[in-house]
């Protein structure tokens, strides 16, 4: 769920699905499209059906319990190796090169003396992080721990606080006088984008009952002079966007091809 989402979002949908899946045998027991339906606007809901997949995976695999080592949970599905690499380090204490963006950003001022790390990870930053990591399994957790936070709270990306920072001594960028980044990030557009479509029909077959039949998604309904409820609310908001009839179907050939979808009785519903 943290995956390209804040903290802050994640949190009340997180503590939601512990309390209706405790265990992985719990959420596994349960249709994908329950995992998508609850994942509610986190945004990238592929996310959900991977998190679904790889409950399925440990109760098949691995008698229902999460295993402890970074090979075991890279094979799971949707699981990368920052993830693998996380929670074999977080969970389980085990010595793991873990790279964030934080800890990117960290290595980069304080050893390369950057402004900001590379656009993309590279293979010199995953040799660095490695080389400075602890040769103990206990000090390595908590030294990635460490300096995520630091890069989280401290050497942030807009507006670094070097003045309570506890290794401002050490640090390369400072010493080269703070140089500029020779780049300036950009975040990815949403607004009139397919990504918007998409999110506002998954909005609607995360509320629906029944099949949402094509036609409700292309064609607005009469102005009955009330305010809409149920599935009417979600509707109204992806009539808003006033996407054009070709960017509709892209969206919704996109989430049947993604898994996130399926027809049923002529309509569209979550995945069973």
């Amino acid at each position: 769920m943290l995956q390209q989402t804040p903290v802050v979002r994640v949190l009340p949908v997180w503590h939601e699905w512990l309390k209706r899946w405790p265990t992985p045998a719990g959420l596994a027991g349960e249709p994908a499209g329950e995992a998508v339906r609850s994942w509610g606007r986190l945004g990238y809901p592929r996310r959900a059906l991977r998190l679904h997949a790889a409950a399925v995976a440990i109760v098949q695999d691995h008698a229902g319990k999460v295993p402890d080592t970074y090979a075991e949970l890279l094979a799971l599905p949707g699981v990368g190796s920052y993830t693998a690499a996380a929670v074999a380090a977080f969970a389980f204490g085990r010595r793991e090169t873990v790279v964030d963006t934080n800890i990117r950003r960290v290595h980069a001022r304080l050893i390369s003396g950057a402004a900001l790390p590379a656009p993309a990870l590279t293979a010199a930053e995953m040799r660095l992080a490695a080389q400075l990591l602890p040769d103990d399994d206990g000090t390595s957790a908590r030294w990635n721990a460490a300096v995520m936070e630091l890069g989280a709270l401290v050497c942030t990306a807009r507006a670094p606080k070097c003045g309570g920072c506890p290794v401002r001594d050490s640090c390369a960028w400072r010493a080269a006088g703070e140089p500029r980044p020779s780049y300036i990030p950009k975040g990815q557009a949403w607004h009139g984008t397919d990504r918007q479509v998409r999110g506002a029909v998954m909005a609607v077959l995360r509320v629906a009952e029944a099949p949402v039949p094509a036609e409700m998604f292309q064609r607005e309904p009469a102005d009955l002079g009330f305010a809409p409820e149920g599935i009417g609310v979600p509707l109204a908001a992806l009539y808003r966007l006033g996407s054009a009839p070709e960017q509709l179907d892209r969206a919704l050939s996109g989430l049947l091809a993604d898994g996130l979808a399926e027809v049923h009785n002529g309509g569209y519903r979550l995945p069973a």
